[in-house]
């Protein structure tokens, strides 16, 4: 492990005035999203709109890293040249997803735990050989009648960190993804108590393992009410419940917390994270930016449907997302063309 090396690839990825693409939706999730369009599911279309994301002119102006997925890491455009210099030709740091997916967790109905952790340390070796400078490993917790329990709690946290431990001894840096899912009747309130909870084991459980704090990133869910909640607040609301929540839970030696956008829509998140920035500006000790997948390129999707002859329009639709959420972080920017 060099933390110097961490260190300094956890500030680049929070540069001024940019953020993460999540482009490491796996291949049953993408895939789902493409039968909704009406788009064939193949591996194929699938490197196809992949490196229509990877080859937007201008995308490294605003977006610092990209978290790619096993399939993708792998894939070259049509001329030939891997995604993975694709991005470090724009400026952009490659990164991986690691985690196998979120089966149920045993014994409690409802509940989930990430897995991934068996043969992890070979797979991160390969995955820096392929040019990946980071990874990410998303853990799910829903918040309802006794849940989270204590034991998915416990077992998603104990995950988180034994990953990102591993990590950093592979040398790459560590994002930490506890993700509180939006389903559900919950209030902020709830929402709030649920996610500080789960930030203070998650950070314990790092202490544990021996994680360099100023060489991992956070990738947290908003304090929001759940998707079925009938008092839904405010955007200052739900920032200012988010900051307290994070000042409360996030010691000062993490770098940055970039947001996962959780089921919102794409409009919503960005005027979450606009708020914020507007409302606590200079007053946190650590960077706030966007890691967002489908609030970054669901648009640029749907404006592709699979078509060759819309690959323009698409990547002017992802441009247009990114240039909203570098405003929402305070940076200036022009108007996409």
């Amino acid at each position: 492990m060099n933390i110097n090396t961490l260190t300094a690839t956890a500030h680049a990825l929070l540069a001024p005035g940019k953020g993460l693409l999540a482009m490491d939706e796996s291949t049953g999730t993408c895939n789902a999203r493409f039968a909704a369009l009406g788009i064939p599911q193949t591996v194929e279309a699938r490197r196809a709109y992949r490196e229509l994301l990877v080859t937007t002119p201008g995308l490294g102006e605003g977006i610092s890293g990209a978290i790619l997925f096993d399939e993708t890491i792998r894939q070259r455009t049509a001329a030939g040249v891997l995604f993975v210099e694709t991005l470090q030709q724009a400026g952009i740091i490659p990164g991986i997803k690691v985690d196998l997916g979120a089966p149920a967790l045993a014994g409690f109905s409802g509940e989930q735990v990430t897995e991934g952790l068996d043969g992890l340390g070979a797979r991160l070796a390969e995955y820096a050989g392929l040019g990946a400078r980071f990874a990410k490993w998303r853990a799910v917790l829903t918040i309802g009648h006794d849940r989270p329990s204590r034991a998915a709690i416990g077992a998603n946290a104990h995950a988180l960190a034994r990953y990102a431990a591993l990590c950093q001894a592979a040398g790459l840096v560590p994002i930490v993804e506890p993700e509180v899912l939006l389903t559900g009747p919950h209030s902020l309130a709830q929402c709030a108590a649920v996610t500080e909870d789960v930030l203070h084991e998650v950070f314990a459980q790092l202490r544990t393992q021996g994680v360099v704090l100023e060489g991992m990133l956070l990738k947290p869910s908003m304090v929001l009410a759940g998707d079925a909640c009938p008092k839904q607040l405010t955007t200052a609301q739900v920032a200012d419940a988010t900051v307290a929540c994070l000042l409360r839970a996030v010691p000062a030696a993490v770098p940055g917390v970039a947001f996962l956008s959780g089921g919102q829509s794409p409009e919503q998140a960005t005027r979450h994270l606009a708020a914020m920035h507007e409302r606590f500006a200079g007053r946190l000790p650590w960077a706030l930016t966007f890691s967002f997948g489908r609030a970054l390129h669901q648009p640029a999707l749907e404006a592709w449907a699979g078509q060759a002859a819309n690959v323009a329009a698409a990547q002017r639709a992802l441009l247009e997302r990114v240039a909203s959420n570098r405003a929402a972080i305070g940076a200036a920017v022009a108007v996409v063309a």
